[in-house]
């Protein structure tokens, strides 16, 4: 079984950062320093045409590394605007706010948005982090414009929702508190959780992992209220039923463990990207039964990923099925719209005997 120990962390760490004596206020955190806003002013406002060049120039701005910001995707770049602008990085939390508070400035209509499941996961000691995905739409007069960082490397289940400022800034403190566990700064981590807490205290995913955060720090009962009341707010929140499998099979409560290890396995039974996980696992140990019967599984949930048909023409060749092998790449191409997976799935298919 997959675990996913702390869910829903929108960026993984993979570098220590400087020691923080308390984390920011969520006022600071979007916070525009006073020469980012000069240059707004000059690059953007000023010369924009309407809203809709405003828009465009706004978002020629991020990008831009000569006149604009330039900034880098990085998966674990969780900063805020004043810190982004300094080191010119942001991941999905990072650019989204930014985004958010240079288009205050511009007059824009903008909004954050958020896809809750997506295929990103990474494992880290004992810790699984599995990630969402925020990023921004725009309004302009009847037109909705969508403004998104990294979302071609992004798989979701469902599409992106509006959300509240409230929790996109939940997302920030939710990425620091992950960061901060990983360097085991406990305390750390509890601060800001609790503060993503004061923000959104109907954000299921947070309670899950302040869970996992009581729960390192020896408060085994805080951990089991936290969890208790993700599941409370999402019966079927996947992150936190696991959790409370764990806490139950640690304690040796066996009927209560069986009780959330049913709910849970109900619930993965019906998720897509948790049987591509596993189809994953069966692959890596050479089992192309298994793996095969996982892939199908997924494609029977969520048919429209390409990406699942792959693993099934990978998993078809482990048993040395071709002829099936050559149908899975050949729906793979047809459902694949970047043309660096074309590429690859034509190669493959090339590559097959015919």
């Amino acid at each position: 079984m997959i675990a996913w120990l702390l869910a829903a962390a929108l960026a993984l760490p993979a570098s220590a950062m400087l020691p923080e004596s308390a984390p920011p206020p969520p006022e600071q955190v979007m916070a525009v320093p006073p020469r980012l806003q000069a240059q707004v002013q000059a690059e953007v406002i000023g010369p924009a045409r309407g809203d809709l060049d405003r828009l465009r120039r706004l978002v020629w701005f991020m990008a831009d590394d000569e006149r604009g910001l330039g900034l880098l995707y990085r998966e674990d770049a969780t900063y805020t605007v004043a810190e982004a602008y300094l080191n010119r990085e942001a991941n999905c939390v990072t650019y989204t706010l930014m985004f958010l508070a240079l288009a205050r400035l511009a007059r824009l209509d903008a909004y954050p948005q958020e896809i809750e499941q997506t295929l990103s996961w990474q494992q880290l000691d004992d810790i699984v982090f599995r990630s969402n995905h925020v990023n921004t739409r725009v309004r302009v007069g009847r037109q909705r414009y969508l403004v998104d960082v990294g979302g071609n490397l992004v798989v979701g289940r469902h599409p992106a929702k509006r959300i509240t400022m409230q929790r996109a800034l939940a997302q920030y403190y939710n990425n620091r508190a992950a960061m901060l566990l990983s360097e085991q700064r406990l305390s750390d981590a509890l601060a800001h959780a609790g503060i993503a807490l004061q923000l959104d205290p109907a954000y299921p995913t947070t309670w899950s992992n302040t869970g996992v955060l009581r729960l390192r720090n020896g408060d085994r009962s805080g951990a089991e209220n936290a969890y208790a009341t993700a599941l409370k707010l999402d019966p079927v929140n996947s992150s936190a039923l696991f959790n409370m499998v764990g806490l139950y099979q640690r304690s040796g409560d066996r009927a209560r463990e069986a009780l959330f290890r049913k709910r849970l396995d109900k619930v993965e039974r019906s998720d897509p990207f948790h049987q591509f996980l596993l189809a994953m696992q069966y692959e890596k140990q050479g089992d192309g039964a298994l793996a095969a019967k996982h892939y199908r599984r997924a494609i029977r949930l969520h048919g429209g990923e390409h990406r699942f048909y792959s693993g099934l023409a990978r998993a078809y060749l482990l048993d040395g099925d071709a002829r099936h092998a050559r149908r899975a790449l050949e729906r793979a191409l047809a459902l694949a719209k970047d043309e660096a997976f074309r590429v690859s799935y034509q190669a493959r298919l090339e590559q097959l005997p015919p």
